[in-house]
């Protein structure tokens, strides 16, 4: 085991199996505990019930989308002030507008580089507990 992480807690919401395997086994190799969902609305519902250091949030998810995913996130008082971070392919400039002004922490791009995301999951949750 290659650990860069000590432990932190990593809510991946993704509706795509092959991408969530991929994330997932890459976090838990490095460290980090993860916590899956396939929609948007379970999301919601693990994150409040788990307090995750980081949610990593699939945009084009069914059901709600995670635009409107991370609006209920920030209504409620319990889950208002988590890291969230929009995982996409959608990588134009008016998309990573769109997703600052939505008030996601940053933009993981997909596919997601294998070398880099866990430095880069690492560093929100980083952010998260400065926070704290």
């Amino acid at each position: 085991m290659s650990s860069i992480a000590d432990g932190q807690l990593v809510l991946i919401v993704e509706d795509n199996a092959k991408n969530l395997k991929l994330a997932r086994d890459l976090l838990q190799y490095h460290g980090f505990r993860t916590l899956e969902a396939a929609d948007a609305e379970t999301g919601v519902e693990l994150a409040s019930s788990s307090t995750p250091d980081v949610i990593l949030m699939d945009i084009e998810l069914p059901g709600i989308d995670g635009v409107t995913a991370l609006e209920r996130l920030r209504a409620n008082p319990a889950t208002a002030d988590m890291t969230v971070v929009a995982v996409t392919a959608s990588v134009m400039p008016v998309d990573q507008e769109r997703f600052a002004h939505a008030g996601f922490a940053g933009v993981i791009v997909k596919p997601i580089d294998v070398k880099a995301f866990p430095g880069q999951v690492l560093a929100y949750c980083r952010r998260s507990e400065d926070r704290s």
